[in-house]
């Protein structure tokens, strides 16, 4: 048998495309000849749920228990690891290693305001207590 040339070859592809893309077009046609979406039909009560009778509760479906259960506990533990996590933040680092090299240096971390701003009072501090500030140029005190 002698080999298709090139041509024959791509006329044999396309004409299985078309007969395929002819097979799809009528298959989803017929697919959806079942007469359109159905749907639960408004009955006017609360998620179609009829109320029970007077002085009875409703009974709980299986699924709601568990999910309460589950949805609840769930935001109880988030909370409480939220409560508890550990602070992680740049500036919280930043203050910690500030008070680190200052002590180290020998330098206290308490702001006292100038006498220039309103509202300055004299501290009350023993000034024993206080070292002196070496070599800066803002007053520490």
């Amino acid at each position: 048998m002698p080999l298709p040339t090139p041509s024959h070859a791509l006329r044999l592809h396309l004409r299985s495309i078309s007969h395929s893309r002819r097979a799809l077009s009528t298959s989803a046609v017929r697919r959806s000849a079942h007469g359109g979406p159905h749907y639960n039909e408004p009955s006017g009560w609360l998620f179609g749920e009829k109320p029970p009778p007077p002085g009875q509760k409703r009974k709980l479906e299986d699924w709601e228990l568990p999910w309460y259960i589950g949805m609840y506990g769930g935001l109880l533990v988030c909370g409480i690891a939220l409560a508890f996590k550990p602070d992680t933040s740049i500036q919280t680092w930043a203050m910690k290693e500030a008070r680190e090299r200052m002590d180290a240096r020998g330098e206290v971390y308490k702001y006292v305001p100038s006498k220039y701003v309103r509202g300055y009072e004299e501290p009350a501090v023993d000034p024993e207590e206080v070292p002196a500030p070496t070599g800066t140029s803002t007053r520490l005190v």
